[in-house]
């Protein structure tokens, strides 16, 4: 408290030393807080600085402003420093302050015709009582109300009057001034109700514990009796105190139902309160619109408001005064009022105005600046704010929250209706207690196991089972809420329940029917016939058919390589490339092409054949036919290649990346169509039946459903048909079956099988769901009912079905094969047979190359040796070098250089090495 004195000093010599640097500007308005009111100083120079820094508004001139801090008890010190201020020249008054010393300047401001903007302030958060300023139709009032009038008395009464309320106390905190209510208290005591007033002391935990000491047994009891209606007319702080105290001592009981009205109620409150109360709990509070528009929540027209007081997540915003809120709005209406005033060019400067002598003039403009704010609006954080001709801000809003009963922690708050001055109540107050008073019940549950609706979680041994499953979360969501308790048992002959021959019925239906169990829940489907023996809630899931298959198995083809022709269009090619070869041969056959000197290319049949081979493979080669017509062959064969090899390339390249198996089961009608998948489902079950009843309904349009009867009902149903939910799935992986169940059953097993290895079919259109049966009469039905369309319209129906039925699981439910990626890495199986045909080739050559070794040596066996070839090789040169002369010769014509080699004994050998052709 010591430093309040030093921080009001240095804000106010801030302000005016702020001011002496803007001295050239002619905006300048004045601003008294309340000592506690430290946000209000806060919020007022941020729109001081927004407004500054917008020059649409202003354009180049700058709001200057003097701030000073009084007692709100002390009207005397208000009405000093208003005049201060007016000695400094101001333009309007803006005071945030109490009831006290609101009058004092209202008169101040009427007499020196001063525009004076008065927000309303309440003491650390208590609800407000009205002022009782004094309003005339004079033209010299010059006091604005920039918070609405009061309306607690109006609302407090209109709600309490939609609950029927007869008897109830009204409890209020030590700064509530208690005349507040005073017209709501004439008006129930006309009405005949029963009203009794409490103050809450400062010590809560003291007023308490006198109320034990004091108070006889009976006494107390029928003051119990009266905290069961109460309303709370007091700060949120005292409020969470109060309820706490009286919760923790037993005052109250669950069929409690209690009203906190104060304007000062932001989200924070709302849920701690809701947290610390039991029974139930109605909430009014003021209420400002939101823009929906995320983007716009900071934006009103050309204005920009800073992020810490338009964003709801700020922690600054999240705990701000309603009174901050008008703050802002106030300094951005009177922006406004100063840009048209500017723009009218009927601008009035002010001079210092003197309120201590008995001649001061008030100011001239006065009377035309307060008309200007009068006449002008804006729309800030509280909405619409703009004065009637009363001089009053008419634009008010209320919000009722409210609970159901109830004692546990986290109940939902939901908005019951809003109330304003026009147009009054908007939805519908009841206060008819809910038949949901379960405390204490314990409800004896039967249930089938079938994943993911029921599942044993724990089993423990001399211990009792634990559940889990989306089943299991429902029932604990409904207790929690209910406060019910319940033990859960599995039905004996783990079936749902179908009617014997006898009437009776077995199963988990029949365990409610002769009444061992109050209700009933798993995959339990809403049929007519079990409607007939027993009650169901609301569903609270949709039910479809669905068939359960195994993907197909991707087959491994080591010649994979092939696959992008056919075998007929690789015997083609093949046939061609012989073709081709021989008719290469044939052409230089017929037309012998001139070969080059020095060339070692013949026109065998061999080279033809491996020449259009290695063109056609792209590996090129020495092309040596220079005929006209086996250049056009080659040519023509050429073109060929290149569009073989390109459209080969393009379709390999396709077929190792993609695989192209597709299952031809996508839906039910294709499952019906088809014999070579037998399929069915768990016999006697509501599938059965139901595929039963539309098999034989000669009503039926569509013959997809008598298709698959007669499918199911093979040898009376015992072919196709299995006991049990989970042997049908087993028989789905390890056979060739087909598995029809609940939909969503299969999905669950689709989605969390190890290996993947399932997929599902489906009907899209849910004609039933999934429901609580209980006994037929039972009292549980609508209230089960109910909060389960709760759990709905709120949105935690759906996250539980996200727990059991994740969107991105690790399996995909639709895909009847597992496919590949485009760009994904290839696997050696894909290329096992080009490593086969290379292999084939090593093989093969070397085979070859064996064979020509062992021909080669049983062909030189039968020739003279290596050492006399040699040496008569080397005898044979050396006598043609002595006896021939070899440069003249190469000048020779053809018949002169065989005459010559002809005298020289030289017969089919040349100096060249080269072979002779006979004349």
């Amino acid at each position: 408290m010591e430093v309040f004195p030093l921080l009001l000093v240095l804000s106010v010599w801030w302000s005016r030393t702020w001011d002496s640097a803007n001295a050239d500007s002619i905006i300048h308005i004045g601003a008294i807080f309340d000592e506690s009111a430290k946000k209000d100083d806060e919020v007022f120079r941020t729109a001081v600085g927004d407004l500054n820094q917008n020059e649409e508004i202003l354009q180049t001139e700058k709001i200057t402003f003097s701030v000073t801090f009084v007692d709100g008890n002390n009207p005397f010190q208000a009405v000093q420093e208003a005049c201060e201020l007016m000695n400094q020249g101001i333009l309007a008054l803006v005071s945030s302050i109490g009831c006290t010393s609101a009058g004092s300047l209202q008169s101040l401001a009427d007499a020196m015709h001063i525009p004076h903007l008065f927000i309303q302030r309440s003491t650390a958060g208590t609800p407000r009582s009205g002022c009782g300023l004094t309003r005339s139709n004079r033209n010299d009032d010059y006091t604005l109300s920039v918070r609405p009038p009061v309306y607690l008395n109006d609302v407090i009464l209109r709600v309490v009057t939609e609950y029927a309320w007869q008897k109830f106390i009204i409890f209020y905190d030590s700064e509530y001034d208690i005349r507040g209510i005073q017209e709501f208290l004439d008006k129930v005591s006309q009405q005949g109700m029963d009203v009794a007033l409490q103050k809450v002391e400062n010590n809560i935990n003291k007023m308490i514990t006198t109320l034990f000491d004091t108070m006889r047994i009976e006494e107390l009891n029928r003051y119990r009796d009266t905290l069961r209606r109460a309303i709370l007319v007091m700060n949120p702080a005292t409020a969470k105190s109060f309820i706490t105290e009286v919760v923790e001592t037993n005052l109250v009981a669950f069929d409690c139902h209690w009203i906190i009205i104060n304007e000062e109620i932001n989200d924070v409150d709302v849920q701690e309160l809701v947290r610390r109360s039991i029974g139930r709990l109605t909430i009014i509070r003021q209420t400002f619109p939101v823009p929906q528009n995320i983007s716009q929540r900071c934006f009103r027209g050309n204005h920009r408001i800073s992020s810490t007081l338009c964003d709801p997540k700020d922690p600054f915003a999240q705990n701000m005064e309603i009174s901050n809120l008008y703050i802002y709005d106030t300094v951005l209406l009177l922006a406004n009022a100063f840009h048209k005033k500017l723009e009218d060019r009927k601008w009035h400067s002010m001079a210092s105005l003197s309120c201590i002598r008995k001649n001061s003039k008030p100011w001239q403009g006065g009377r035309s600046m307060l008309e200007t704010i009068k006449k002008g609006g804006v729309s800030g954080l509280t909405g619409e704010l703009e004065f009637g001709e009363n001089g009053g801000n008419p634009n008010v809003h209320f919000e009722i929250l409210g609970t159901n009963y109830g004692e546990e922690l986290g109940r939902g708050v939901r908005k019951l209706g809003c109330w304003n001055p026009v147009t009054g109540l908007n939805g519908s107050l009841t206060d008819k207690k809910l038949e949901n008073n379960m405390r204490g019940v314990v409800l004896r549950v039967v249930t089938v196991l079938e994943e993911p609706f029921v599942m044993v979680s724990e089993n423990v041994l001399g211990k009792p089972k634990k559940y889990q499953g989306f089943s299991i979360d429902v029932l604990d969501a409904l207790s929690n809420y209910l406060g019910f308790n319940y033990e859960i048992y599995v039905a004996p002959d783990h079936k749902y329940g179908s009617p014997q021959e006898d009437g009776t019925w077995n199963g988990l239906v029949g365990e409610l029917v002769f009444k061992r169990a109050d209700i009933g829940i798993s995959a339990l489907t809403i049929t007519p016939d079990r409607e007939n023996v027993v009650d169901f809630t609301t569903r609270y899931m949709d039910y479809s058919v669905g068939v359960l298959l195994r993907r197909a198995e991707k087959t491994v083809d080591m010649f994979a390589c092939l696959a992008p022709f056919d075998l007929s269009l690789w015997a083609c090619i093949a046939g061609t490339v012989l073709l081709v070869g021989l008719l290469v041969y044939l052409l230089n056959w017929l037309n012998p092409p001139r070969l080059q000197m020095g060339s070692m290319t013949s026109t065998t049949l061999y080279n033809s054949m491996w020449f259009v081979y290695g063109s056609f493979v792209q590996q090129g080669g020495e092309v040596p036919y220079t005929t006209l017509a086996t250049r056009m062959m080659m040519g023509a064969w050429w073109l060929f290649a290149l569009i073989v090899i390109s459209s080969y390339t393009a379709n390999l390249a396709a077929f190792l990346t993609i695989t192209r198996i597709e299952s031809s089961i996508q839906s039910l009608q294709d499952l019906s169509k088809q014999t070579d998948i037998p399929y069915g489902t768990v016999l006697d079950s509501a599938v059965y039946e139901h595929v039963r009843m539309k098999g034989m309904n000669p009503f039926e349009r569509d013959s997809m459903y008598s298709q698959m009867w007669r499918m199911i009902n093979r040898s009376n149903g015992s072919e196709n048909n299995v006991l049990e939910s989970q042997a049908g799935i087993q028989k789905v992986k390890y056979g060739n079956y087909a598995f029809v169940w609940d939909a969503a059953v299969l999905e669950y097993v689709a989605i969390n099988d190890p290996d993947c290895s399932f997929y599902t079919i489906g009907n899209t259109v849910a004609d039933r769901g999934y429901g609580i049966a209980l006994q037929h009469g039972s009292p549980y039905r609508d209230v089960f009912s109910q909060r389960i369309l709760e759990l709905q319209q709120n949105g935690d129906m759906d996250i539980l079905k996200h727990k059991w039925w994740p969107k991105n699981g690790q399996c995909d439910l639709y895909s009847s094969v597992d496919t590949k990626q485009k760009g994904g890495a290839l696997d050696i199986k894909s290329f096992a047979g080009v490593f086969c045909i290379l292999a084939a080739g090593i093989v093969l050559s070397c085979f070859i190359a064996m064979l020509e070794t062992w021909w080669n040596k049983r062909k030189g066996s039968r020739v003279p040796s290596k050492e006399a070839s040699s040496l008569q090789n080397e005898t044979t040169t050396s006598e043609r070098r002595n006896a021939w002369p070899l440069r003249p010769c190469l000048k020779l014509g053809t018949s002169t250089w065989r005459s010559q080699a002809s005298s020289h004994g030289l017969h089919q050998s040349s100096q060249l090495g080269g072979p002779l052709d006979d004349p």
